[in-house]
């Protein structure tokens, strides 16, 4: 089942994500997708407040991969400046987020290195600048109530 969300606001991705959080589990793999701009960070920072997170997100875009503590610990990727599965492979992003909850900025473009179990979630830019958020389980992820979130 595929889940489709409108955003307004800044506000409305964030919340929608901290829903989202309250259905995770160390181990999940949550993969974002999207324009440069969409919101991916911004949903990121969302799920973090969810799993209790008190450190302010930030992209990872130049470090690739940031760690929080929360109730659950974050793992928050970003694979935008990776160039190669072989460079990919060197962050080791899965052992590291066995105990975590793994979100990966674009990691649509490297969607078949992680688990099959995995929920892809692709925000796009509306012409008024709201967003349209798409959750697409993969795998496990099919039998969760993302309905719920709506």
């Amino acid at each position: 089942m595929k889940l489709e969300v409108c955003c307004p606001e800044a506000a409305d991705t964030r919340a929608l994500a901290r829903r989202l959080a309250s259905m995770l589990h160390a181990g999940d793999v949550v993969l974002l997708a999207g324009p440069l701009g969409a919101g991916k960070t911004v949903f990121a920072s969302g799920i973090a407040e969810g799993l209790g997170v008190d450190d302010r997100v930030i992209s990872p875009s130049f470090v690739l991969v940031r760690r929080y503590r929360g109730l659950i610990d974050l793992v928050h990727a970003d694979l935008y400046r990776i160039g190669s599965f072989a460079e990919l492979e060197d962050l080791d992003l899965l052992s590291d987020a066995d105990e975590s909850v793994l979100v990966v900025e674009w990691g649509n473009a490297a969607e078949q290195s992680f688990p099959e179990d995995h929920l892809l979630v692709n925000i796009s830019v509306e012409d008024d600048e709201a967003r349209t958020v798409q959750l697409l389980p993969r795998g496990s992820w099919v039998g969760r109530p993302l309905e719920e979130l709506e």
